[in-house]
Order: C-alpha cells, then sequence, then structure tokens
C-alpha cells in the first residue's frame, strides 16, 4: 500500500476506540429487556425472573385464630399493565377441624400494587386484593363465608411479599449507586426507573 493511502496512526486509534464504544454501547443496550439499561437509567427484570423468585417463596401458610388456616401454593404470576398491578393466581388450601372434610381445596386470584422496599433492595407487593376464590365441593352461605375469610387471610399473608429482590450490582454501575424511582408494569415484566 502506497504511503499516501494509510491512515494516519492516530485516525487508526479513533476508528478502534469508535468502533469499541459502538460495540460497547450495543451491548449495554441490548439486555434492555432484562437488566439494566444504560441509556434509558432503568431496569426491567422479565416476567420469568420474577416467577421464579415468586415461586421459592412458596409454599405460604397463615392461621387465623385457631378456626382454620389457609396454605398458598403453586404460584403463577400475571402482569396486568392496563392497571399497573401484579397478580398471582394460586392454589388454596383451607384446613379446620369444623370443616367436613377437614380440608378444602380451591384457586385464588389476587391483584396487587408494588411498593419499593428501599433498605431490603426489594419490590413488594402492596394491598394485594382477593379477585376471584374458587373452592371445590363447598356450595351455599357456607362456601361464601368461607370464601370471604380465605380471601382475607391470604391478602394478609401476602401483604409486603416480595416479588423482586435487587443484587446491589445491579442498580450499580461504575462509583454511581441508582436508587429506584416509579414502577411501571410491562407485559413481560416490569420496569423501575433509576435515578
Amino acid at each position: 500500500m502506497p504511503l499516501a493511502a494509510r491512515p494516519a496512526p492516530a485516525l487508526l486509534h479513533r476508528r478502534t476506540l469508535l468502533t469499541g464504544l459502538a460495540g460497547a454501547a450495543t451491548a449495554i443496550a441490548l439486555p434492555a429487556r432484562a437488566g439494566f439499561n444504560f441509556f434509558t437509567s432503568e431496569y426491567t427484570a422479565t416476567r420469568a425472573e420474577l416467577e421464579a423468585q415468586v415461586r421459592r417463596r412458596f409454599p405460604l401458610q397463615q392461621g387465623y385464630g385457631g378456626l382454620f388456616t389457609v396454605q398458598l401454593s403453586d404460584p403463577r404470576l400475571g402482569l396486568q399493565p392496563a392497571a399497573n398491578r401484579a397478580a398471582l393466581t394460586l392454589r388454596v388450601a383451607i384446613a379446620s377441624p369444623f370443616l367436613d372434610p377437614g380440608t378444602v381445596g380451591g384457586w385464588l386470584a389476587i391483584s396487587s400494587a408494588l411498593r419499593y422496599d428501599a433498605p431490603a433492595l426489594t419490590l413488594r407487593l402492596d394491598q394485594p386484593r382477593a379477585e376471584r376464590v374458587e373452592l371445590e365441593g363447598l356450595g351455599g352461605q357456607d362456601a361464601a363465608r368461607l370464601q370471604r375469610a380465605g380471601a382475607a387471610v391470604a391478602q394478609e399473608a401476602l401483604q409486603g411479599q416480595p416479588l423482586h429482590t435487587f443484587k446491589p450490582e445491579e442498580l450499580t454501575v461504575g462509583r454511581k449507586t441508582y436508587e429506584i424511582g416509579d414502577i411501571t408494569v410491562l407485559d413481560d415484566g416490569i420496569k423501575v426507573q433509576l435515578r
């Protein structure tokens, strides 16, 4: 190659640097669907990540004055972007010495707002609301009363339950540690604004 056609060393260095920066920017931007997005200052946890964390915390059990015990298991996560709420469908078992048979099973669907617990670095369920309770093998007024009581106990048991716990390194880039701002429920995950 003739001497005049060769790029100057400074130009080569600049091209190499720009190519490296473009590659780094692409690498940072790609995981925006699952993790930290440097350009928008957001962190997104995918539905799969959230569901995996939720499943580890079940089964849950809560008693009610010795009258009955509610056990919640097999959680399935749903996301409600239009309402900015998370939803859980859970298997419910209500046990009581006053029931015949002693345990009644069914399904419970709840929806919940979300709040951030800064000391624990955790997104938590906030004021969960029972949307539907279906119990198998019961009917009439006894079923209606047991559904209401079971829903109330389940709401109490789920209040403050962790949905996602951040690792400190997920909220740190370089020497800057971010705090969580707005929480947005998406179709396929939950996005938090970092500030």
